[in-house]
Formats: structure tokens, C-alpha cells, sequence
């Protein structure tokens, strides 16, 4: 079998296309749970914890950020990032919401999913064994067959 040959079966199994088409979902469900937590969730936590917004809480680890940040006490995170090394909590933070927001929804999927397949291996005919006087028909036609 050619190597282009055994690539394409491969290629085309049902498997790899359902992987694909997963990570292209699943790269869009992230960014949709981005901007609910970006968009949503860390403005009213900003409200409460200050103007600056929780992304935006780091601490300079260079003598350039530090006095960037004294002579600018708004600066962002991306304003700072642009003048040397900082220590960006506040976005690790929201990040690891991110995940855990993405994981939940994961899961509460899987389990639906599951469920669904529970109801339809119930609801699949159990296969029914035969009665007694079909075992005894088929045993008489087996030996009409053989004479």
C-alpha cells in the first residue's frame, strides 16, 4: 500500500475527522468563555476591587517598570509588559477562571452525552432468546438437512 494511499484512509476514518472538528468547537467555545469572563465576570469583580481592572494587577520586577508604573499609576498590563518584565497575577488569575469556567461547561457536557447514550443502549431491543419450539424446529431441520 502507497504511503499516500494509507495516509488518505487514515485521514478520512471517522475518528481523526471528529477530532478535528472537536479542537475547531473547541477553539471557539474558548474564546467564547474569554470574553464571559474578560467581558462579563471581571468587570463587576474590577468595580469592587478598583478602576484598574483585575487583569491589569502585576508587579514590576525591573527598576524601569517600577518607576514607569510611579509616574503612571493607570498603566495596564500591556503598557507595562512593552517596558520590561512584570509578575502578572491579576492575568494568571483570570486565566485559571477561564479554565475552570471551560472545564465545568466541558463536563456538564460529557455528562449529558453520557446520559443520552444510557437511554439509548435501554431503549436498544434486548435480543430475545429463542423459544423452546424453535430450538426444537431448527434442531429437526438441522437433521432433515443432514440425511
Amino acid at each position: 500500500m502507497s504511503f499516500v494511499k494509507e495516509f488518505k484512509e487514515f485521514a478520512v476514518k471517522g475518528n481523526v475527522i471528529d477530532l478535528a472538528v472537536g479542537v475547531i468547537i473547541g477553539g471557539a467555545f474558548g474564546k467564547i468563555v474569554t470574553s464571559l469572563v474578560n467581558d462579563l465576570i471581571m468587570p463587576p469583580v474590577s468595580l469592587l476591587i478598583g478602576d484598574k481592572g483585575f487583569i491589569n494587577f502585576y508587579l514590576p520586577l525591573s527598576e524601569k517598570v517600577r518607576q514607569f508604573v510611579e509616574t503612571n499609576p493607570a498603566a495596564s498590563l500591556e503598557e507595562a509588559r512593552k517596558i520590561g518584565p512584570v509578575f502578572a497575577w491579576g492575568n494568571f488569575v483570570t486565566e485559571v477562571i477561564n479554565f475552570f469556567i471551560l472545564a465545568f461547561i466541558i463536563f456538564l457536557m460529557v455528562k449529558a452525552i453520557n446520559k443520552m447514550k444510557r437511554k439509548q443502549e435501554e431503549a436498544a431491543p434486548a435480543v430475545v432468546a429463542p423459544t423452546q419450539d424453535q430450538v426444537l424446529l431448527t434442531e429437526i431441520r438441522d437433521l432433515l438437512k443432514s440425511k
